[in-house]
């Protein structure tokens, strides 16, 4: 493609990606094809001929459209954020353009030394401890990860990685993990080698949270049964209901047994720029690791996980390795990112974090967090006042967990999870918003996150009335 099409259908794409940020509430939010709709529209082999770009953009257009669910849609009130914000989006143009592998600092100097700046500059806003070092990883999974074989290579003296496991010859090593938390800890369990049986799943409380107690029962309950605790996973800011695990309770007892403290707030931690919300970080001192994902409620693109610890010679150690062709007479004065995590190659992802945060300053990003906790906290007041609805977790920021409970009907939790995944499917086929469940001690829950870019508390309302009509038309005779 020379330059002068390029220009003329970058302008094309431009202009079509400012008509839908505009115009994005004219499309359903959750895609309404059925299963293989889009596969049968499409070709089985490979064009053998080169296509004009008005053929593609018009594909595009007339076939992948349809089957996309609108994540950035006012009324995505499902999963969980994965906002984007103009100067992200112009950010990944020009890391698209530029198409930089920034592996080490002298393929890309800029792209090293900026990510330590903005790493920097999000351990300041979220009160990380000082001294910690900051990498930007693809995702909180990947993060989770690099902290289950720090800790792996941290307790066995690095033996794993110069010998590999050993069967049958060495302790087990066990992880601790809430019975809420992410499905990701579990992968990373078994993709590290600890082996899923070794992973122990701590009971928790009326607010979902781990409960210390039933922490240092299991760790003192595996020590005398010979094994090796290892490493401990909280999270701030649970899937299901973004429930808080004490940090400090839970760190006073890593500290004492001498295991990896690692903390999930891959969601939550946004929330910890507000100065009203920096209780959630209390006891972070005690922790070894921890991530949050500027690209589910911070405005940037995914992905951008980003991962701090505090001793990063551990981090290093886990996964340094120096082929000669990657070798420079710098090595010693500069970071390469490449030994911070599992793959050699790296995206420039700190372009669009660095665009994120200075135009919208510390105070920007913090009046629009700020805006979504108080509208899931109205809304939490709607579900309280209403006769028909009831919570079913408390609300921490901004996730609201309820459900559609008849007042007067004495319905079993079977019945009552008929009726609500049947309310849950009907909003999601109007096309009007989108909403996810989850289960809390076996009840079948609904899920109301509010997190998008440019919601309102227009959007909160309309969803609200939606989801009141549609629970009256189902429990109409």
């Amino acid at each position: 493609m020379d330059s002068k099409t390029f220009k003329e259908w970058g302008h094309t794409v431009v202009d079509w990606i400012s008509q839908y940020m505009e115009g994005m509430e004219a499309y359903p939010v959750l895609s309404q094809v059925r299963p293989g709709e889009i596969k049968g529209k499409l070709p089985g082999g490979a064009p053998f001929e080169p296509e004009r770009m008005e053929r593609i953009f018009d594909d595009f257009k007339r076939i992948i459209i349809p089957g996309m669910t609108h994540w950035q849609h006012p009324s995505f009130f499902a999963y969980f954020p994965a906002n984007t914000s103009g100067p992200s989006i112009l950010a990944e143009f020009l890391m698209a353009a530029m198409g930089a592998q920034c592996m080490v600092w002298q393929t890309s100097p800029a792209a090293t030394e900026l990510e330590e700046v903005v790493m920097e500059w999000l351990r300041q806003m979220l009160g990380l401890p000082e001294g910690w070092s900051g990498v930007i990883q693809d995702t909180a999974s990947t993060s989770t990860l690099c902290a289950l074989l720090c800790a792996r290579e941290r307790s066995t003296g690095f033996a794993v990685n110069r010998r590999g496991f050993l069967q049958g010859s060495e302790k087990k090593l066990i992880v601790y993990t809430s019975e809420e938390a992410h499905s990701s800890i579990e992968k990373g369990v078994k993709i590290a080698g600890f082996g899923r049986e070794n992973i122990r799943a701590v009971p928790t409380d009326d607010n979902f949270a781990m409960i210390p107690g039933e922490l240092e029962k299991s760790i003192a309950r595996d020590k005398r049964s010979g094994h090796l605790p290892c490493c401990v996973v909280a999270t701030l800011g649970t899937t299901s209901s973004t429930a808080m695990d004490p940090l400090r309770p839970i760190g006073e007892i890593c500290q004492r047994f001498n295991l990896w403290f690692h903390v999930d707030a891959a969601m939550a931690g946004t929330a910890a720029m507000l100065p009203e919300m920096k209780h959630i970080m209390d006891g972070i001192e005690y922790a070894d690791s921890f991530v949050f994902n500027p690209h589910k409620w911070m405005f940037t693109n995914f992905d951008c996980s980003a991962y701090f610890c505090k001793d990063a010679d551990a981090l290093t150690s886990t996964f340094e390795i120096l082929p000669e062709y990657l070798k420079t007479d710098l090595d010693r004065q500069v970071k390469n990112f490449r030994d911070w995590g599992v793959p050699l190659g790296r995206r420039f992802r700190a372009l669009k974090l660095w665009f994120v945060i200075r135009y919208f300053g510390v105070k920007g990003l913090q009046e629009k967090v700020r805006v979504h906790i108080a509208l899931a906290k109205e809304f939490e007041s709607w579900i309280l006042q209403a006769r028909d609805f009831e919570l079913v977790a408390p609300r921490t920021i901004n996730l609201v967990c309820f459900r559609y409970h008849p007042l007067g009907n004495d319905l079993s939790e079977d019945k009552l999870e008929a009726l609500n995944k049947s309310l849950m499917d009907e909003l999601n086929r109007s096309g009007k918003l989108f909403l996810t469940h989850t289960k809390l001690r076996g009840k079948f829950s609904l899920r109301m996150c509010i997190g998008q870019t440019n919601v309102s508390r227009d959007h909160v309302m309309r969803a609200w009335d939606a989801i009141k009509e549609m629970a009256k038309r189902l429990s109409s005779p």
